[in-house]
């Protein structure tokens, strides 16, 4: 067993190594992630004006 934890030691840092090495491209990610915020937040505000429409509609209702 610790035969194995060192090769599995050994086999971690060198893939860390490697991969600290290499430039990563992230612009492609934070676009994707601005625009699904984005057509979450309209999401959102469409339910909000739902939501408060149909307490405003009950609220005016039982005025009457």
């Amino acid at each position: 067993m610790n035969k194995f934890f060192r090769v599995g030691l050994v086999a971690a840092i060198a893939g860390v190594a490697t991969s600290a090495q290499a430039a990563i491209d992230t612009a492609g990610v934070t676009t994707a992630l601005t625009e699904a915020g984005t057509a979450a937040a309209a999401v959102g505000a469409a339910v909000l004006v739902v939501v408060v429409g149909i307490k405003a509609f009950k609220y005016i209702k039982s005025a009457l």
